[in-house]
C-alpha cells in the first residue's frame, strides 16, 4: 500500500481526502434568504491515486462534483467522485495509470485507447440534465438528485466534434445554448467546432472553422449578433505530445488571437485580430453595438500556469500572471487587424469572474469576482501560508462608474470563484445573491459565505460551516429547482 501512494501529493488544506460525502443539514450561522431555492453545484479536482509524473499539471487530477441544495432556509451538501473511464480503470488496477496532462503516448499501454478525461472543470445544467464538463472530451452526464455518474453525452449522435468547451453559453432570450470544440477531430488538429443547441438539447445548427495555430480556447463570449474566440500563446503539436511531453508550451512570440464572426453565420466572414501577449482563459460578457462588439475579460499579462513551460526555457515570471478588468472593443466597419483595449480597474484580480447571467449576450454593469485586499489583514502566523497565495475579498465591480463594492471573508481565510443567485421575482441586473466557498486555512474546513449581491460591504447574510475540507473548485453556477428536474424536497 505504501509503494501505491509513495509519489508527492499536495499537503495542507488541499491534501487529498479521497472520499464522497453526504451531509443532511448544514450547520448555518445567520439567515439564509427564504427565496433561495436551488442547487450551487461546484466541479473542482482531486487526486484519487497520485500523478504517475509528480510534475504532471494539477488540471489532471479527478474529477469531483459537489452540491449544496437550498431548500426553506436549510442546506444539504453531497459530494461524489465523477466515475470516469480513467477513475474506473485507475481503482480497478489500483494506482495511477494515466501519464502526463493530455497526452496519451505517456499512459500506460493497457489504457492508451481508453477516454482519459476527468471531467473536473465545470458543471452545466441544460434542458433538464446535469453534465460535468472538461474542453478535451464529451460532458459527462450526472444523476442531478444522487450525483452518480451516468456517462457520455453526445446530443444523440448529432454532436460531431470531439471535445467540448467548459464554458458553453446560454442565451437568456432564446434559451439557446451555443458550445464550441477545438482540436475537434482530434489531438493537435485545426479544427473548431461550433454549436448551436436548441432549449431541448437537440442541435439545430453546426458551424466548422479552421484556427490560425493550434492553442488552447479555455472560453469564448457570445452576443446576441457575434461569436468572439479569444485564445494566446499555448500552443501545442503532435512532434511534442509523442516526445511525451505536457499537452501546452507558452510561446510568447505567437500573437494573441481573437476570432469574430456573426452569430447566424456559416464562418466565413470571421475576422482574426491580432494583438500583444496575453493569457485569455476567462470572460465576463460581451455584447453588440452596431459595427462594433465590445468584450470585458480578466485577461493575464502573460502565461499564468506555472506547470506549462515556456518554449524559450525561460522561468516561470510570478509577476505577469495578473490579470486585470479589460474593455475590448472591435470595430468590424473598420480594416485592420488590432482591437482597442482599456484597463478598468486599477488593483488586479482573480479571473474567475462572473456576471448576472440573465444578461450573457447583452451589455451589462456589473462583474463579480475575488481578489487580494493587501488593505485588510491576514495572519500568515496561523495559516502557514504566505499571503501573496490567498484572496480574500469578493468584489462587485462597476464597469459604469468605477467603484467597487467589497466583502471581506477573514484574516484566515482564501477564497474559491463566486457564483450570482438572482432574486426570485426581479429582473434588475445584478440584484440578488453573492455565494462561494471559502477555505478556512486554521479550521482546516471549508464555508459558504452567501451576501447581499447589491450590499456587499454591509456584510454577509449567513456562512455555512462543513466538518471538513471539501474538495477543491475550479467553476461553480447556481440553478433555480425549476432548472434541473427532478429536484428531491428539502434537505437530501
Amino acid at each position: 500500500m505504501v509503494a501505491r501512494f509513495s509519489r508527492p501529493q499536495p499537503q495542507g488544506f488541499l491534501a487529498p481526502q479521497r472520499f464522497d460525502a453526504d451531509l443532511l443539514d448544514c450547520e448555518v450561522e445567520g439567515t439564509i434568504p427564504a427565496d433561495m431555492d436551488g442547487d450551487f453545484v461546484r466541479v473542482g479536482g482531486e487526486w484519487f491515486y497520485p500523478p504517475k509524473f509528480p510534475d504532471d499539471a494539477p488540471l489532471h487530477s479527478d474529477g469531483y462534483i459537489s452540491r449544496f441544495r437550498f431548500k426553506d432556509g436549510r442546506v444539504a451538501y453531497k459530494g461524489r467522485f465523477v466515475r470516469t473511464p480513467r477513475f474506473e480503470a485507475n481503482l480497478a488496477a489500483g494506482r495511477q495509470q494515466f501519464g502526463y496532462y493530455r497526452n496519451p503516448f505517456t499512459c500506460e499501454a493497457a489504457v492508451r485507447g481508453l477516454n482519459g478525461t476527468v471531467s473536473n472543470t465545470a458543471p452545466l445544467v441544460h434542458a433538464g440534465k446535469l453534465f460535468t464538463l472538461k474542453e478535451d472530451a464529451l460532458p459527462i452526464e450526472i444523476d442531478p438528485d444522487t450525483l452518480d455518474t451516468i456517462g457520455q453525452w453526445d446530443f444523440g449522435g448529432d454532436y460531431k466534434s470531439e471535445t467540448f468547451t467548459a464554458h458553453p453559453k446560454v442565451d437568456p432570450t432564446s434559451g439557446e445554448m451555443i458550445a464550441f470544440g477545438y482540436e475537434a477531430t482530434g489531438l493537435a488538429s485545426d479544427d473548431l467546432f461550433v454549436y448551436f443547441i436548441d432549449g431541448h438539447g437537440q442541435v439545430a445548427r453546426e458551424v466548422r472553422l479552421k484556427v490560425p495555430y493550434v492553442s488552447m480556447i479555455h472560453d469564448f463570449a457570445v452576443t446576441q449578433d457575434h461569436l468572439i474566440f479569444p485564445f494566446a500563446c499555448y500552443t501545442t503539436s503532435m512532434e511534442r505530445l509523442e516526445a511525451g511531453k505536457v499537452h501546452w508550451a507558452w510561446n510568447r512570440q505567437l500573437p494573441s488571437m481573437i476570432g469574430v464572426m456573426r452569430r447566424d453565420g456559416d464562418g466565413s466572414d470571421i475576422r482574426w485580430f491580432k494583438g500583444p501577449e496575453r493569457c485569455m482563459m476567462h470572460v465576463f460578457n460581451a455584447y453588440s453595438e452596431g459595427d462594433k462588439v465590445v468584450l470585458h475579460a480578466p485577461f493575464y499579462e502573460s502565461n499564468f500556469f506555472p506547470f506549462f513551460p515556456n518554449v524559450d526555457g525561460s522561468p516561470w515570471d510570478p509577476t505577469k500572471a495578473v490579470a486585470y478588468v479589460r474593455r475590448l472593443t472591435f470595430d468590424l466597419g473598420k480594416p485592420g487587424e488590432s482591437w482597442d483595449e482599456e484597463i478598468l480597474f486599477p488593483n488586479p484580480i482573480g479571473d474567475l469572474g462572473k456576471v448576472d447571467s440573465r444578461y450573457t449576450t447583452l451589455p451589462q454593469r456589473y462583474a463579480f469576482t475575488n481578489f487580494a485586499d493587501a488593505a485588510r489583514p491576514f495572519d500568515e502566523a496561523r495559516t502557514g501560508m504566505p499571503r501573496a497565495r490567498i484572496t480574500n475579498t469578493y468584489g462587485r465591480f462597476d464597469l459604469h462608474t468605477g467603484a467597487i463594492d467589497r466583502l471581506f471573508v477573514g484574516d484566515t481565510h482564501t477564497l474559491q470563484e463566486c457564483s450570482f443567485v438572482p432574486r426570485r421575482g426581479s429582473s434588475e441586473e445584478g440584484d440578488g445573491y453573492l455565494i462561494g466557498t471559502v477555505s478556512n486555512l486554521v479550521e482546516m474546513r471549508t464555508e459558504l459565505v452567501i451576501a447581499d449581491a447589491q450590499r456587499l460591504g454591509e456584510g454577509e447574510l449567513a456562512r455555512l460551516h462543513l466538518p471538513f475540507r471539501a474538495a477543491a473548485q475550479v467553476h461553480g453556477c447556481w440553478y433555480d429547482a425549476e432548472q434541473l428536474t427532478p429536484l428531491a424536497e428539502g434537505p437530501a
